[in-house]
């Protein structure tokens, strides 16, 4: 959901650890109640996520607003409106002034593949998984390179 680049460089056996991380992912689904994900009730939550960022998008972007790679890419936000580099909300990007590659975009689009799977359970499922994106399994899942946590 969110760009930035770590403090500390990436350890050496990192991608050892994104890989068990996104095993204890898969662990903690198996026990989330089958009607909640890939649902019509978390497509009602992913829905409603999506109103969510295209409001907060609408009321503080300043910059172009378009829609790419799925997503409703709402640019010129002030720093204080997202946190990192940029957020995902349902199907909206939110970011600042700076530039947003394709690449970067398709990050993104997993993001709105796991709100569309996890609907309202998404928020809290992703502060579960950390803030440290090479631990987060959301975002190894989206793609650490992609994302700009690591270089590849």
């Amino acid at each position: 959901m969110r760009i930035s680049f770590p403090a500390d460089p990436a350890p050496a056996h990192w991608r050892e650890i994104a890989a068990l991380r996104v095993e204890h992912g898969r662990r903690i689904d198996a026990r989330i109640p089958r009607w909640l994900l890939d649902s019509p009730v978390s497509a009602i939550g992913c829905a409603a996520a999506t109103a969510l960022g295209w409001l907060w998008g609408t009321l503080w972007s300043r910059g172009r607003v378009e829609r790419r790679e799925g997503l409703l890419v709402f640019r010129g936000m002030p720093a204080w409106t997202f946190a990192r580099g940029g957020v995902c909300v349902g199907g909206c990007f939110l970011t600042g002034d700076r530039s947003v590659s394709t690449r970067l975009l398709r990050h993104e689009a997993v993001h709105l593949r796991q709100w569309r799977r996890y609907g309202v359970l998404m928020p809290a499922l992703y502060l579960l998984a950390g803030r440290n994106p090479l631990r987060n399994r959301f975002e190894i899942e989206a793609g650490l390179e992609a994302g700009g946590y690591v270089s590849g």
